[in-house]
């Protein structure tokens, strides 16, 4: 159980990056919807679940040290090139968000300029990757129960000090701006550019584990954890969204307003949720192309890090809308390959049994 609670923590920790953890995606993907957006948060809990659950299996079945095995497994010759090069792209982009976001959160905290707080982020990142995948392990499961207690505070206190009626809520939180055309397609989308981007670290997680029922395990609870953290978000954006709308950082603003050291707690948990995602994309972008323990591996993190601060200069607000919607409507072709794997691995234990 305890290998199985590291797996779900660390699949949380890899996902619950900027966006995620500041509120800035759950508005877009899910508060923007109203009340239909808890709806949304349910289904997204049902697709986590399932998702982490397979891809863990997979992995562990397959004992693979990188994504590139299981994905030409599920997907063929063809189908698997054009995934891998997806999966591929989707880390180094959600990376690249991460730096943005760090920039974003330094500056909303104590009012550092977002260049500097970005370059702060890098050579955290890039100093990490020098460890090895058991200490990275560690470092992101590690920081998860610390975010779920800040944002359960929160919530709490954004409940007891709502100001308006849930009817005013929802005409406010329907005029944010929105990443999906509705609230069904948001949840989809959401968990699907989730489950591109995170794919390759739940694979590298599985395979560390040789019992898949333990490794399963792992991939449900994460999702599970996934999925209340993006109710309790939502709801708690909703109904203060008369105070967050329209913020780079709404969890942000709603800890701060509770009291400066809550907001500075806030912070931290946002920093090390934005660190824990960077870590874990760049680590499974590096080995997909170099060996870790080759000798230009150390060269081509600093290479990479220095390509995604560049790349992050574009903004906070602007890269989770246009990356995150984008790596959702391709990696829709991901998670059917993942469900045809799924049901083909159910019919190949009938026959045998």
């Amino acid at each position: 159980m305890k290998k199985s609670l590291q797996i779900g923590g660390a699949f949380v920790g890899l996902i619950v990056g900027a966006g995620f953890a500041s509120g800035q995606e759950i508005m877009q993907y899910f508060t923007s919807f109203g009340l239909m957006g808890l709806i949304g948060g349910v289904i997204a809990t049902i697709a986590f679940a399932f998702l982490g659950m397979t891809l863990a299996q997979l992995g562990s079945n397959l004992q693979t040290t990188s994504h590139k095995g299981v994905i030409y497994y599920i997907g063929g010759r063809y189908i698997g090139a054009v995934l891998d090069f997806l999966i591929t792209f989707f880390l180094f982009g959600v990376a690249v968000v991460m730096f943005a976001g760090a920039g974003s959160t330094f500056n909303q905290m104590f009012g550092i300029d977002p260049m500097i707080g970005s370059i702060i982020m890098v050579v955290l990142t890039i100093a990490t990757l020098l460890l090895n995948v058991k200490n990275i392990l560690n470092l992101i499961a590690v920081i998860t129960p610390y975010l779920m207690v800040i944002i359960f505070i929160i919530l709490i206190y954004s409940l007891f000090t709502m100001d308006i009626s849930f009817t005013a809520a929802n005409t406010l939180a329907e005029n944010q701006a929105s990443a999906a055309s509705n609230w069904f397609m948001g949840a989809l989308l959401y968990v699907s550019y989730n489950i591109a981007a995170g794919a390759a670290l739940l694979i590298v997680m599985g395979g560390t584990v040789k019992d898949s029922k333990v490794a399963g395990t792992g991939g449900i609870l994460g999702g599970i954890m996934l999925g209340v953290l993006i109710i309790l978000i939502n709801l708690t954006m909703f109904v203060k969204i008369d105070v967050v709308g329209g913020m780079d950082m709404p969890t942000l603003e709603l800890a701060k307003q509770i009291h400066p050291a809550v907001g500075v707690l806030m912070g931290i948990a946002l920093l090390g949720m934005m660190y824990n995602t960077a870590v874990g994309m760049f680590y499974s972008f590096t080995v997909r192309f170099v060996a870790p323990d080759h000798k230009v591996f150390k060269p081509t993190v600093a290479f990479v890090g220095v390509l995604g601060f560049v790349a992050s200069l574009v903004g906070f607000t602007t890269l989770v809308g246009k990356v995150y919607s984008t790596m959702g409507y391709l990696g829709f072709a991901l998670i059917i390959t993942i469900v045809i794997a799924w049901i083909r691995k159910k019919k190949e234990q009938v026959a045998v049994s």
